[in-house]
């Protein structure tokens, strides 16, 4: 593992309590009936799903970590790579829940666009990485 494989993944493991937050967060409103958290279905399946992409893409960032050093890409796109997956599991997990942080919204508001927004880091990272692994000497 290379010593920026060793120093993302460190900063990406150093995030996993805001993710255990989270779901601390998630299991503290199902239990307060007074949240009024089980009231409104658009904010449970958005707070759902805000933390469950965290988690995913959070894992994913590890292993992209580690993928990244086999991959035959300029530096410039090493690095592309080793941020943007990790920056869309924050853009990502941000707009769902930033998108109905008032306990009684019924409709998304702007923060929504943190989800396209961070959709779209996720396919330039991903994509990217895919083809500098493609590119790879040891394929040939």
């Amino acid at each position: 593992m290379t010593r920026e494989a060793r120093i993302m993944s460190g900063i990406i493991l150093i995030t996993v309590p805001t993710i255990q937050y989270g779901g601390y967060f998630l299991l503290r409103s199902l239990m307060n009936q007074g949240s009024g958290y089980m009231d409104n279905p658009l904010r449970q399946n958005f707070f759902r799903a805000g933390h469950a992409h965290a988690g995913v893409i959070v894992i994913l960032s590890l292993i992209c970590q580690v993928l990244a050093d086999g991959a035959t890409l300029p530096s410039s796109l090493l690095w592309l790579v080793r941020i943007a997956v990790p920056l869309a599991a924050i853009l990502i997990s941000s707009g769902f829940f930033f998108s109905v942080l008032q306990p009684g919204a019924h409709q998304v508001n702007g923060a929504v666009s943190l989800i396209y927004a961070g959709a779209l880091v996720l396919a330039v990272g991903v994509v990217t990485l895919g083809v500098g692994l493609l590119r790879s000497p040891q394929l040939n």
